[in-house]
């Protein structure tokens, strides 16, 4: 297959394009940022067209993972690139796609599992779930998450593209091995004992193990009635107790300092960026994935921490 991934030099984008690549598929990352890579890079701004429209014409997948990083603090110059960067990058490619003569048959677009409201009481799935904003209570970077992801599904569905089917990826937290990628991160803290409950404890997490990633895009690649939106997360999300409690077994530890809420906000403040991706509580399910009969190769997060504390040893201590 041929495949294009606009804002592929991310973490996911990155996962992504390596997998593909590796399975002799022609792949071309369109970035910001042009570096050297084994798959071929094209230069692109994300607002207007250029070159980059030829890569389009004849290409068999387009996977539209570009925005602005979220982990940073949300000012007001911040709250316009996040957005900016998303919806305008979303909205070039619906005028682009919708004039090839051969566009790609297939376009799965970035979303967030966030759009979801803070849930505690109940899982959410693509039926039933309810979108978040404006909930009482609910801080102002929250409600502003929200408002990007509802902004963003908005603009790639608003362009009718009948000849490419569309799906917009309400994905959760991917982790992989990676460096500086999110697992990383979290097992960072716990190496250096602070891997204990953030905040309540009680906040649900939705994960997803990066090899379920990439075979639930394959599997909507190849899957022709799917269309819409779709949940990227394990069936299994938990409590941030017992996903934090996993990942020190995984690691062998039983140490593992509590941070209260407030003092999650100053850490955050000093770190800059915020505190909803530790502190809302995501409890996202993957209705329709399980209805299509797709089966997960990492369902529970012990498993899956204990695969990926294995292969980031593998990676850090070996090269």
């Amino acid at each position: 297959m041929r495949i294009v991934i606009p804002g592929g030099s991310g973490q996911v984008g990155q996962i992504l394009a390596r997998h593909f690549h590796s399975n002799h598929h022609a792949v071309t990352v369109l970035s910001r940022t042009p570096h050297s890579a084994p798959w071929r890079v094209v230069p692109w701004d994300g607002i207007t067209p250029g070159n980059w429209v030829d890569e389009l014409e004849n290409t068999d997948v387009c996977i539209n993972l570009a925005g602005r990083s979220v982990n940073c603090r949300y000012h007001a110059a911040n709250r316009r690139a996040i957005f900016d960067s998303r919806v305008q990058s979303t909205k070039i490619l619906n005028e682009v796609v919708a004039s090839l003569t051969h566009p790609p048959r297939v376009w799965l677009n970035a979303s967030t599992a966030t759009i979801y409201r803070h849930s505690l009481d109940r899982p959410m799935d693509e039926a039933t779930g309810e979108l978040g904003g404006n909930e009482p209570g609910a801080p102002d970077t929250w409600n502003f998450s929200i408002q990007v992801a509802k902004a963003w599904e908005q603009a790639f569905f608003a362009t009718s593209t009948p000849r490419t089917r569309k799906l917009a990826l309400r994905s959760a937290m991917t982790f992989s091995p990676d460096p500086d990628g999110v697992f990383d991160v979290f097992l960072s803290l716990v190496r250096h004992g602070l891997g204990g409950t953030n905040g309540p404890g009680n906040q649900f997490v939705s994960w997803i193990h990066e090899t379920d990633f990439v075979r639930s895009i394959e599997f909507l690649i190849a899957t022709e009635d799917f269309t819409g939106v779709v949940n990227l997360a394990s069936p299994n999300p938990l409590p941030n107790r017992d996903f934090l409690r996993a990942i020190r077994e995984a690691w062998g530890t039983r140490i593992g300092l509590p941070t209260a809420s407030w003092m999650i906000e100053i850490g955050t403040f000093l770190m800059r960026t915020e505190s909803e991706l530790i502190l809302k509580s995501r409890q996202v399910v993957p209705g329709r994935l399980l209805d299509a009969g797709f089966q997960f190769t990492f369902p529970h997060w012990p498993e899956a921490a204990r695969d990926l504390v294995t292969r980031w040893k593998i990676q850090k201590f070996t090269g």
